[in-house]
């Protein structure tokens, strides 16, 4: 068998790996979509009606999965940032450098359920948080920084050194060559992991069931106070999310309509989540064309 046609068989046989995969990823969607979709309206989604109350409304548990996303983003990002930068620009290749990206690798692979527990034991018990948003976002912390870390590292790491060395050849230091030359270079790869690490954010359960708990008070958009119980900004009172909303309807069966109002949920929760993802993109386009004078 000639090159050629080997080369033709590779070829044909990844476009069809490929497109398994998007015929899955469409048919898995599709059937949330339109499962739920049928059975979502906008009462369901932006107030709490009677018979919301009784178990259909998603008002509140929509906002607490945004709430703990912006969060979590706020304390992980600027963190992950800081430790791609050092890893890839500052550390030097030893033992401790070595040690620091095993840690990061073990950290990246531990079971939500481990980390939930984890941070169960340290801020709601020991610390005495108590369920809460902060404890939920901290403990969602936990997945972002491996995952935010090792591509901002790698972000770094990918680009070529002679932008590096036109930077310190105009006598820039390290660190305005890196805010200003290399840091706007690799805004889409930190717009890809924010956006890999939200998807995992809003699908999170397991370890918010331990940490910001599975009851969802009636918040009063009103109130601004973030002091106040009923306050949607205090990060102190607990918080139903939309995952563990629709895990716990799925797992206690109480609501009669369990299943159309989780259909209903998923649908809006994969909506969501496309939303941000293409705002994101948007967002991260401008943001590198304003950074790095592209057109």
């Amino acid at each position: 068998m000639d090159a050629k046609k080997v080369d033709r068989i590779a070829k044909r046989v990844i476009q069809t790996m490929v497109l398994m995969i998007v015929v899955l990823l469409v048919l898995i969607l599709g059937y949330i979509l339109v499962t739920g979709l049928s059975q979502t309206k906008l009462d369901f989604i932006f107030k709490i009606s009677k018979a919301a109350q009784a178990g259909g409304g998603i008002r509140d548990q929509l906002f607490n999965s945004l709430y703990l996303l912006v969060l979590a983003l706020l304390i992980s990002v600027p963190l992950s940032l800081g430790a791609g930068i050092y890893l890839a620009e500052y550390a030097p290749d030893n033992w401790f450098t070595r040690m620091l990206k095993t840690l990061i690798e073990i950290l990246s692979s531990l079971p939500s359920i481990v980390v939930g527990l984890f941070a169960y034991l340290v801020l709601v018990i020991k610390f005495q948080i108590g369920f809460s948003i902060i404890a939920g976002a901290m403990a969602l912390t936990f997945f972002n920084l491996p995952l935010l870390t090792s591509n901002i590292e790698n972000a770094f790491r990918n680009l070529p050194d002679s932008q590096r060395e036109a930077g310190l050849a105009l006598g820039l230091s390290q660190w305005k060559m890196i805010k200003g030359i290399l840091l706007p270079r690799i805004v889409p790869s930190i717009i890809t992991a924010v956006i890999l690490s939200s998807g995992r954010i809003f699908g999170e359960a397991a370890a918010l069931i331990y940490t910001s708990g599975q009851s969802a008070p009636i918040l009063n958009y009103a109130n601004w106070n973030p002091f106040s119980p009923d306050s949607p900004l205090n990060i102190m009172r607990p918080a139903e999310t939309l995952a563990v909303h629709i895990w716990k309807l799925n797992s206690e069966g109480l609501t009669p309509d369990a299943d159309a109002i989780s259909a209903a949920a998923s649908a809006v929760l994969i909506i969501v989540v496309l939303l941000f993802n293409i705002s994101a993109h948007y967002f991260g386009e401008k943001l590198e064309q304003k950074l790095t004078a592209k057109r």
